[in-house]
């Protein structure tokens, strides 16, 4: 959402403006309550709320004839009485109780009777809505808060965000980045070319003690075996064949695989059911990522890769390792890696808005918003 979408005619952000309103509709009510005395007003709701509740209850009961239509009829009028006679005589309204109380004055009552009373209510019944009013105006006020507080998180990550392009922006976008790219590249491609090879023709009991080695290096995220599968290639003579070759296996049938080795079944169950992992061993884990890491990063990855690269591949790979490492130790190199980050991570509508300075613009129109936002939820507290 743009930032010109929160904002109203007054410049103010829109979440303010909603608070305000929320806050005005809450305080006029409560003048409203005030003008009346509260004490008051929440008497005469209380006694509306049971007149109507005594009226809805014996209309269909208190009708009529009949011995128990004029019992009814009794009761109520006695309860209705006690209603009015304990209201104070000073309360506002007291009238209209009143006024209720003549209209089921009879001996016979018809729904017409009932309809009166409750037209003669409807003054009181200010009250009973004062105070409903009141409750919306609160909940309101309460959402509009969680509305606001949504809009400052918003905030604060649009604000992040402008404050990392224009850091970004401070990179030398003329820098030779391929002084970086071309090392890194050249060595991904050597590493991932000997570990394919590694793969077809190292065992799987080898290839899952490499990856358990790998535990030992943080840096370097291989995915550990799962328990069962490590435990089925250590323990079975099928463990010395290669991975491709028992995913090969694992698709043929009984009768075929019952020929090549000697637990057909434990290997359809073991390694089919876990061939999504097998399938996922590649030699990303031992790559440098693009744009790279700091200098210091680099340096403890290269460090923790090096054992591992030099069991499964030749010097070649070992050695594209030491060349960037050496790039790690460059002065210059912080600079070309800003300047890979950049190329890599901005758009090219976010560089235009770096160069027309709009970024700039969008940070202090945010903060402003964030400030305003911010003094006016401290206002409600």
């Amino acid at each position: 959402m743009s930032t010109s979408d929160q904002t109203v005619d007054t410049d103010r952000p829109e979440a303010v403006a909603q608070l305000d309103r929320a806050r005005e509709r809450l305080e006029s009510v409560e003048e409203r309550i005030d003008d009346h005395g509260e004490d008051r007003v929440e008497t005469a709701a209380e006694a509306y709320r049971d007149a109507t509740r005594l009226l809805g209850t014996y209309v269909d009961r208190a009708t009529g004839t009949g011995r128990e239509n004029f019992a009814n009829y009794v009761r109520l009028e006695a309860q209705f009485s006690t209603l009015v006679e304990n209201l104070p005589e000073d309360l506002e309204g007291r009238e209209a109780f009143e006024a209720a109380l003549e209209a089921i004055d009879k001996r016979r009552l018809s729904e017409s009777d009932f309809e009166r009373a409750e037209e003669a209510l409807e003054p009181a019944a200010t009250f009973a809505e004062l105070l409903e009013e009141r409750e919306a105006a609160r909940e309101a006020l309460t959402e509009t808060r969680k509305v606001a507080t949504r809009r400052l998180r918003e905030l604060e990550d649009e604000i992040d965000e402008r404050e990392r392009l224009l850091e970004l922006g401070d990179a030398d976008l003329e820098a030779p980045v391929d002084r970086l790219r071309e090392p890194i590249e050249s060595y991904n491609a050597t590493v991932r070319e000997a570990f394919e090879t590694y793969l077809r023709s190292a065992s799987a009991r080898e290839v899952f003690a490499l990856l358990e080695r790998a535990e030992w290096y943080p840096l370097v995220p291989f995915e550990s075996p799962p328990e069962e599968l490590s435990a089925y290639v250590e323990g079975d003579p099928a463990g010395n064949r290669p991975i491709p070759e028992l995913l090969e296996y694992a698709g043929y049938s009984r009768s075929k695989l019952s020929h090549l080795v000697e637990n057909a079944d434990t290997l359809k169950r073991t390694v089919a059911t876990r061939r999504t992992y097998l399938d996922g061993i590649d030699a990303e884990a031992l790559t440098v990522d693009w744009p790279p890491p700091s200098a210091a990063e680099l340096r403890y990855r290269v460090r923790e890769l090096r054992p591992l690269v030099a069991r499964i591949a030749g010097e070649d790979a070992v050695a594209a390792l030491r060349s960037i490492r050496a790039l790690a130790e460059e002065p210059e190199y912080e600079r070309l890696r800003a300047a890979a980050v950049v190329t890599t991570q901005l758009t090219d509508d976010e560089r235009e808005r770096l160069a027309a300075g709009r970024i700039e613009e969008e940070l202090t129109e945010l903060s402003t918003e964030r400030e305003a936002i911010r003094e006016a939820l401290e206002g409600e507290d």
